[in-house]
């Protein structure tokens, strides 16, 4: 049996899909991830099918830390209608079930009805509407439990909107009569579509008042070779020392990285903290006896060796930190980090988060000087790993695929 994964976005929504991936694959399915070009050597070195999508949402030098809302929409649109194109030539290649993103899930519905390949969803993060939270992406405060139900489906009519004009397009390439997204998606509602949220319980619970079809199942992460080992560089700087910080934005900040660089360091010397920087894209970069920079590097080799993690609040990275049993200081960019950031926050694992726009060295370091000094931080990390320990995310996902699949 042929399983397409389609994931679009960035490293991180991508990443976590090549460990699913490796896991079916064992399991005796062939299987094939349709992702943007830059991804391709990630896909392809956990032995999966690489399927090319055109849409790249890596951030562009110059684009800033976070484009405003309107500026977002507008590249989300164009993004959304490019996608669907490239979506229908990657289904071409054949597949018998297609395993949707939350990206890709409101074009491949059109794609599984024009073709009778059943679909399943394994998103992310919780897109479904709640009265236990508001929707993810805006970064909407908490307005109780009819206002956040409220704005969780507003949040999903801007989304279909934003598909229109994508949807429209990819149905008339495939033969199929005018259907809105907001009419497809009601349809899969009421159908009860099922979808698996690879995210852990320890961080979010399923909401008591969502649909049937819908269940969180774990994380899936990202694939790591099992004979990869840390650069020696990295190793003998862990070992030359206290276990130092990692400072790293992930996909963020585009361009940031001379100004992040010196914050960061400023921030670590004066929490008295050795610090590693990776590099990510914002190109943070800096020198010392007790700093080092690194490129992309396995989370699951390296955060265990370190005494905190500041970051962007990105799902994966959350969840990497949490695994590790390791506390974090959140510093939240955009779309659904400002929600894990308070996640994480909640349950002891990070300080409060410090927004993009108020980073300071002084704020920074003080805030490290707190996870880092308080055992508190560190006993919820740990007793949160102990959580995830016990979850099986992508297990739960080939369970799924059997009982749909009959295999």
């Amino acid at each position: 049996m042929r399983i397409l994964i389609a994931a679009a976005g960035s490293r991180g929504d991508i990443a976590p899909y090549t460990g699913l991936g490796a896991e079916l694959r064992r399991a005796g399915y062939e299987v094939a991830v349709a992702a943007a070009d830059p991804f391709a050597p990630l896909v392809r070195a956990a032995g999966l099918e690489f399927r090319s999508l055109p849409a790249d949402t890596r951030p562009r030098p110059g684009t800033g830390p976070a484009p405003d809302r309107r500026e977002l929409l507008r590249t989300a649109g164009a993004f959304v209608t490019e996608l669907g194109q490239g979506f229908a030539d990657a289904v071409d290649g054949g597949a018998d079930l297609l395993l949707l993103s939350a990206t890709t899930a409101p074009l491949g519905w059109h794609l599984a009805e024009a073709t009778g390949i059943p679909s399943l969803g394994v998103h992310l993060q919780p897109t479904a509407p709640t009265g236990d939270f508001p929707p993810t992406v805006p970064g909407v405060r908490p307005l109780g439990r009819l206002g956040n139900r409220t704005t969780g489906r507003l949040a999903l009519r801007i989304a279909d909107r934003l598909y229109d004009p994508a949807v429209a397009r990819l149905r008339g390439r495939l033969g199929l009569p005018p259907l809105s997204a907001a009419a497809m998606r009601r349809r899969q509602e009421r159908a009860n579509w099922p979808v698996l949220y690879g995210f852990s319980t320890a961080l979010v619970r399923r909401p008591a008042d969502w649909r049937p079809g819908l269940d969180v199942v774990g994380p899936w992460w990202p694939h790591v070779d099992p004979t990869e080992r840390l650069p020696q560089a990295v190793e003998d700087f862990l070992r030359a020392g206290p276990p130092p910080v990692l400072v790293g934005f992930g996909s963020m900040a585009a361009g940031e990285g001379e100004r992040l660089g010196d914050l960061a360091v400023r921030a670590l010397r004066r929490a008295g903290l050795r610090g590693i920087l990776q590099s990510g894209s914002a190109g943070l970069a800096a020198e010392g006896e007790d700093v080092l920079t690194v490129g992309d590097l396995p989370h699951a080799l390296l955060f265990p060796r370190l005494a905190a993690v500041v970051h962007h609040a990105g799902a994966g990275t959350s969840a990497a930190a949490l695994r590790a049993g390791v506390p974090a200081v959140t510093v939240p960019v955009t779309a659904d980090q400002p929600f894990w950031a308070g996640r994480l926050a909640a349950l002891g694992a990070a300080t409060e988060p410090i927004p993009f726009a108020s980073l300071t060295a002084a704020r920074l370091a003080e805030a490290l000087r707190r996870v880092v000094r308080r055992p508190a931080f560190a006993q919820a990390a740990a007793g949160a790993a102990e959580h995830l320990a016990g979850e099986d995310g992508a297990g739960r996902v080939l369970l799924a695929v059997r009982r749909l699949t009959g295999g």
